[in-house]
């Protein structure tokens, strides 16, 4: 699972495996399967908040987050279980770096315009075009405009007094049930997302630096020579 769908193209079984590392599918599985540790130690009679409260501290907690760099590390349970590990930038509007580094390496890197998807190992890069990716995606929350995250994603906060959240795409075609998203200190330190085959998606951020500038260079890929190129 990643931020991102995208079709398979060649060698797909380690291509399934590879992708499945990649994300964040980033960026981050949900409350009906498994919640984050802080959760679970709540009472089980705390009162959630109603959605417009839920949704107006949400946005108010991402739209503090102009940029973020962070290590991650993530597992998936299911179908194509697997733990991968690496490191992240997001800077808004729609910039967003993900780079697994263990134990394949793969690089996703968004820039408003194009995404690019490159693996190393497979010599494969492929192009896509961002706006029909990243509608229904997590990766909205992280790089895009979280005014109109409620847009696209019905917004529940469980637990009044605690920034944790969970959100469920109003589209029928997103590629996840379910995403949880967890807060401390004003930052989001894990996502939890359960997609429709099944699998759970767990993603932790360690080391996070908020609201650093970050060089456009970090958002910008150039197909190293050799490379297949695949334009979707």
């Amino acid at each position: 699972m990643t931020l991102f769908t995208k079709k398979t193209t060649k060698h797909t079984g380690l291509k399934q495996k590879v992708m499945s590392g990649a994300l964040a599918g980033v960026l981050m599985t949900s409350l009906g399967v498994a919640a984050p540790m802080m959760v679970l130690t709540q009472s089980a009679t705390a009162a959630p908040a109603d959605n417009l409260t839920a949704a107006k501290r949400l946005n108010k907690l991402l739209a503090n987050t102009k940029s973020m760099t962070a290590n991650f590390s993530q597992t998936t349970k299911g179908a194509n279980s697997g733990a991968f590990s690496g490191t992240m930038s997001v800077q808004r509007p729609n910039n967003f770096r993900w780079e697994t580094k263990s134990p394949s390496q793969q690089l996703i890197v968004a820039n408003g315009n194009s995404m690019w998807v490159y693996d190393k190992d497979l010599e494969q890069a492929t192009k896509q075009n961002v706006d029909s990716q990243v509608g229904n995606t997590p990766a909205l929350l992280l790089s895009g405009d979280p005014s109109k995250i409620d847009q696209n994603f019905k917004i529940t906060q469980p637990y009044n007094n605690k920034n944790y959240y969970v959100l469920y795409p109003k589209s029928d075609s997103a590629s996840f049930k379910s995403l949880s998203m967890s807060f401390s200190g004003g930052k989001p330190v894990m996502m939890v997302l359960n997609d429709s085959l099944g699998q759970t998606t767990s993603i932790k951020f360690s080391n996070i630096k908020l609201n650093l500038s970050i060089g456009s260079s970090q958002f910008k890929f150039t197909p190293p020579k050799g490379v297949d190129v695949i334009n979707q």
